[in-house]
């Protein structure tokens, strides 16, 4: 099963057929609602007028591509940062994966592998890198040998507590109410 947002549907067909666009999606969860960053790659295909390579991505204009990311309604809430964050994702697919985002996991025989690859992207720290490998084995059945492990506390079946664990309205408030709580947490023991 892959990734069912509640968002339009041709935005989920493009997270389904498209690795590159997943991957994107995955960069830009960050500060903004999970629809958002999932859509955005969608709305970047619209406003291109074709599906672009991570190549194309890595060469264009980065001033022209701020303007692309920054034109109402904006990709990111940070459109400059991720319109950089993005040419520095596909210009590492160039360098190391020939363009294709689909090696970037494919080609990972362990969770190890996996874990080591991913959190190479830019951006992908420990949390972004299980996060993604849950949503790759749980939806997308990359799943090589170890890699629930790799994905540490999102790895289990319906822990409801990331992008991975979302196939529909109710499991998404499922992880709403997760990241509620955690940053009530978080909020508490500062005080």
């Amino acid at each position: 099963m892959a990734i069912t947002l509640p968002i339009d549907a041709e935005a989920n067909a493009l997270l389904q057929r498209n690795p590159l666009a997943l991957l994107i999606g995955m960069t830009l969860d960050q500060q903004i609602p999970f629809e958002k960053a999932f859509s955005s790659p969608y709305e970047l295909v619209r406003r291109l007028g074709h599906e672009p390579t991570a190549q194309e991505l890595a060469d264009f204009d980065p001033e022209a591509l701020t303007v692309i990311f920054a034109t109402p309604p904006a990709l990111h809430r940070f459109p400059k940062a991720n319109a950089k964050r993005v040419q520095e994702v596909c210009q590492l697919l160039v360098d190391k994966y020939d363009g294709d985002a689909a090696r970037l996991w494919g080609e990972a025989k362990t969770g190890q592998e996996l874990f080591k690859r991913i959190s190479e992207v830019p951006g992908f720290g420990k949390q972004k890198t299980q996060i993604l490998i849950a949503l790759l084995g749980k939806r997308y059945e990359v799943r090589p040998k170890g890699w629930r492990e790799a994905a540490g506390d999102y790895g289990p079946d319906r822990t409801y507590k990331s992008v991975a664990d979302i196939v529909d309205e109710p499991s998404l408030l499922k992880v709403r109410a997760y990241k509620k709580e955690m940053k009530a947490a978080a909020k508490a023991a500062k005080e």
